[in-house]
């Protein structure tokens, strides 16, 4: 086979999991943006190595992609921004690869926009430990040697993680057309003004978490239900000011965004907003408002190959 020849099947080799790599990137990141220069830096490296003395290419590109993200998460703009308080996890429309793989619960649960934040909280090695071991099934001996630990290390990290995560958890899964009925009856009260009905819908320590559509420094928190009621009467109700800096008057439509229900604020084919759900106990326990545009990129670039459906309120 000439170089040339090499190269191309080479090339068809990373591309044959440039998935694979892009939802673990998705994983320990939080972005999507991020998780893409990631993958495309390690195809860099896989073009600059010696191919030939690479026995197991999916074990090395692993290992390639988890340190340059641990490397990100280690620099000091991440530092910065997540310790600014500016840090959200960018949500992805269910569909997207990025999201894979899906087959168990903690794989699931690994994507959830609540696991995403709450990692937040783990150090870069406990991250990743969890991220591998819960989502793609590494044992302790592939995950040291991915990660230059040893077993007993790569054992204390997991128990430390899933101990952290288990904490903060608010709840299992959902069935969908319960989801979908608390979602369509939030909107019903906030659309109506009827604040009360909204406080009923929330558990008594909601929180809602909002990136003030990019306008803020820092992430918005609210966490009482009756300030999380009024700010969201608020934001839901329409103004000629509010469909000015719109751009237009947007479609309300169901969707499922990192495999929570969400409702998605759309202007043709753009999403301009976000909000998504945790739910427990047939309430909502988190609420999220995001609609920084650098946030929306990827969700919109799917709900565009989404196609249309019928939205939940057609004029905004």
């Amino acid at each position: 086979m000439d170089s040339t020849a090499t190269d191309r099947f080479d090339t068809g080799r990373f591309e044959a999991g440039r998935d694979r790599l892009a939802a673990l990137a998705y994983r320990l990141l939080g972005s999507a943006a991020d998780a893409e220069d990631a993958v495309q830096d390690a195809f860099l490296h896989w073009q600059a190595a010696d191919r030939q003395r690479i026995k197991v290419p999916e074990a090395w590109l692993t290992k390639v992609v988890t340190n340059l993200c641990l490397d990100r998460l280690r620099s000091a703009r991440a530092r910065r921004e997540r310790t600014a308080g500016a840090w959200l996890p960018e949500p992805l429309l269910d569909g997207d690869p990025m999201l894979g793989p899906a087959d168990s619960f903690e794989q699931r649960e690994s994507v959830s926009l609540a696991v995403l934040t709450l990692m937040e909280r783990l150090s870069p090695l406990e991250r990743a430990v969890y991220v591998l071991r819960e989502a793609f099934s590494y044992s302790h001996a592939e995950i040291a040697e991915i990660l230059d630990i040893t077993e007993s290390a790569s054992q204390q990290h997991l128990h430390r993680a899933r101990r952290r995560v288990a904490a903060a958890r608010r709840g299992g899964e959902v069935d969908p057309a319960s989801a979908r009925r608390v979602v369509e009856e939030f909107l019903a009260a906030a659309s109506s003004g009827r604040t009360e009905r909204l406080v009923a819908l929330l558990t008594d320590d909601a929180t809602a978490i909002s990136d003030g559509a990019g306008l803020a420094e820092q992430v918005l928190w609210y966490d009482t239900p009756q300030r999380i009621a009024a700010v969201v009467r608020a934001g839901f109700k329409p103004t000629p000011a509010k469909r000015r800096f719109a751009g237009g008057t947007p479609a309300i439509h169901y969707a499922l965004v990192n495999g929570a229900p969400a409702v998605l604020f759309v202007i043709g084919d753009q999403v301009i907003g976000a909000v998504t759900f945790d739910l427990t106990g047939g309430k909502i326990a988190t609420v999220r408002g995001i609609a920084s545009p650098a946030r929306l990129v990827r969700l919109a670039a799917g709900w565009r190959r989404h196609g249309p459906d019928t939205p939940l309120v057609s004029r905004w």
